[in-house]
């Protein structure tokens, strides 16, 4: 059975960082999207960033291009997003999710196949 544990949410200070991480286990994540969301109260949960889990290459969403890095480590089969800069409008719960078709652009909720339970990132100003 598929699982997706997010961790590494917390509370800082506006300029700060935060590395959230995703412990994928259950199947092989070769040829899957990995991706991450982020959803506030009253909101659409919303796309941030993905990675192809076999070539490595990554797509942002423009509010965070510059600022955040979605990176993998095959071997521990982990997927992290690195958050700089941060904003008080990051401030979300952020889902780790994986998408079983690597041909798509990754941005879109419906198209992933697997969800994690999320994590809280809160930045105050």
């Amino acid at each position: 059975q598929v699982q997706l544990v997010e961790s590494g949410g917390g509370l800082v200070q506006a300029g700060g960082s935060l590395r959230l991480s995703c412990a994928a286990s259950g199947r092989t994540f070769v040829g899957y999207l990995m991706g991450w969301f982020r959803q506030t109260p009253g909101k659409e949960r919303e796309f941030v960033s993905r990675i192809n889990w076999s070539s490595g290459i990554t797509n942002y969403a423009d509010s965070v291009k510059g600022r955040f890095t979605i990176s993998r480590d095959k071997s521990g089969n982990t997927v992290y997003l690195q958050m700089n800069s941060l904003k008080p409008e990051d401030t979300a719960v952020y889902y780790c999710a994986a998408d079983s078709n690597p041909y798509r652009l990754g941005s879109m909720i419906r198209d992933y196949d697997y969800w994690g339970q999320g994590t809280q990132v809160t930045v105050s100003s």
